[in-house]
């Protein structure tokens, strides 16, 4: 089965992440870094659970969670980025999380204002 454009981008971004999470001084701001890979990797995890959803307020919930952790990772990133306290390069993974955030946004707004699916074994008078 072929991934959604949701998954590639997550999974693109969680193995991003885990390049730049490489390339950190293990020695410096370990804390920082953990908490950088925690969030990073999440979000695709999050999408594969949303998926894997039982309704659409469950679907809603994870999307959300992964839409939230896309958020944090760009703190995270950002922190990195803007404190210089390790040499790597931010801007193409900051790009990727933008890209990937834009999307959660966009699918947890349009699921959120879809009206609740009618069951059939409603009679209507």
């Amino acid at each position: 089965m072929a991934k959604s454009l949701v998954q590639q981008k997550s999974l693109a971004s969680a193995l991003h992440v885990i390049e730049v999470y490489r390339q950190l001084p293990s020695d410096r701001e370990f804390v920082l870094s953990r908490q950088l890979l925690r969030s990073g990797t999440s979000i695709g995890a999050n999408i594969e659970s949303a998926l894997a959803a039982q309704s659409r307020k469950d679907f809603l919930s994870k999307m959300s969670v992964a839409s939230k952790e896309a958020r944090e990772t760009r703190h995270w990133l950002t922190l990195f980025d803007r404190s210089h306290l390790a040499a790597v390069e931010m801007e193409s993974s900051l790009k990727e999380v933008d890209e990937l955030i834009r999307m959660l946004t966009a699918i947890v707004k349009t699921t959120g204002e879809r009206p609740p699916p009618t069951q059939s074994s409603e009679v209507k008078t």
